[in-house]
């Protein structure tokens, strides 16, 4: 087996539909920086309020890449 090294690097994704989709929006977007991404980590889980309304649901993911 080949030896290998991850770098691991935090996101926030937002979303104003679910934690899913915040989740998917923050893979997404570090798909167009880092390439051959392998694992995500939710980390947490939160939500913004306004006027005792829930506006967007936050997903904190720790996410490896393999690196060279």
């Amino acid at each position: 087996m080949e030896d290998r090294v991850y770098q691991v690097i935090e996101l926030i994704g937002s979303s104003s539909d679910s934690w899913e989709r915040a989740a998917q929006n923050a893979v997404k977007e570090a798909s167009k920086t880092y390439d051959d991404l392998r694992v995500a980590e939710v980390v947490e889980m939160d939500v913004l309020i306004e006027n005792g309304n829930v506006i967007a649901f936050r997903t904190k993911l720790r996410l490896s890449y393999k690196q060279g």
